[in-house]
């Protein structure tokens, strides 16, 4: 028995429908945004190896690649030191504030806190005040304690200008976690903290990361702080230390690419490992609250 096609249903193809059903809006507008964020990393990356001559001219690819560029940023400029001084700060800053965060965030999601909504607004309307009004009273508060060009100093301001996102991050993951499970573990008679170490924490990973991960490029790529509090270039880090390479009449743009690209490295790869959990912590608890 045959069948005979509905002359009304047009012939496609099946080798086409692929394409067909990928050339969408959606797609589309996909593509649209990855390249206008690729191509500026690409011409970051294509210009760290480009010669002096050459990194002013538009040309999309180095036509005689060089690593000068790189080797100067860690001889000449010592750019070494500032990659140590800024996974310090940005590995202790990620620590504090994910282990005060977790604590936090549980108390306010969790536990019968009295002005819980009032606390709550007041960390939002914290992490979003703009950092340049808070970087005199840090300077004055920092000098006075004698912790200017120093790691503390740093690392204490940034979990100060860190925490409250975090809180928020892990206090609407926790919401999303089963309360029974909880429950369960007080019966028992386990402890709040034992609660959150042994029942909380296993579950919260994914929530863990996302505060981590915005805690750590925080840290990482923060500079108004930073070239407040540090002046002596033994404390300075990535983003001061690249701002201040060259001299009075002098910018070496392609050493300036090259340790951008090299400070760039570490992020990308950890968005790049942990994009799922990143993923997941933003979205688990959206609905709760």
């Amino acid at each position: 028995m045959t069948t005979t096609p509905d002359p009304r249903t047009p012939s496609v193809p099946w080798r086409k429908r692929p394409v067909a059903r990928w050339l969408n809006g959606t797609n589309l507008a996909a593509l649209l945004v990855a390249l206008f964020v690729a191509l500026p990393l690409y011409w970051l990356v294509s210009s760290s190896f480009k010669s002096t001559t050459e990194v002013a001219t538009s040309d999309l690819f180095p036509h005689r690649p060089t690593g000068a560029n790189y080797s100067s940023a860690f001889s000449t400029y010592h750019f070494a030191t500032y990659i140590e001084n800024s996974v310090i700060v940005a590995v202790v800053t990620t620590v504090l504030v994910l282990a005060l965060g977790t604590f936090a965030g549980y108390a306010m999601g969790r536990l019968p806190v009295r002005g819980r909504g009032g606390i709550m607004v007041a960390l939002l309307m914290i992490s979003l005040f703009p950092t340049v009004a808070l970087v005199a009273p840090l300077y004055l508060l920092m000098r006075d304690v004698g912790w200017l060009n120093s790691y503390q100093g740093l690392i204490i301001a940034y979990t100060a200008l860190d925490l409250p996102f975090a809180i928020w991050i892990l206090r609407n993951y926790f919401l999303a976690i089963p309360k029974e499970m909880e429950e369960v573990a007080w019966m028992d008679g386990a402890s709040p903290v034992r609660t959150v170490v042994s029942i909380i924490l296993p579950q919260a990973l994914p929530g863990l990361f996302t505060a981590g991960v915005f805690t750590f490029v925080a840290g990482w790529t923060e500079f108004l702080v930073a070239l407040s509090l540090d002046s002596e270039d033994r404390y300075r880090t990535i983003p001061v230390g690249i701002a201040l390479f060259g001299g009075q009449y002098t910018t070496p743009y392609g050493t300036i690419f090259a340790a951008s690209a090299v400070a760039m490295f570490p992020i990308a790869l950890l968005v790049l490992i942990f994009r799922k959990a990143v993923v997941s912590g933003l979205t688990s608890g959206a609905v709760k609250g």
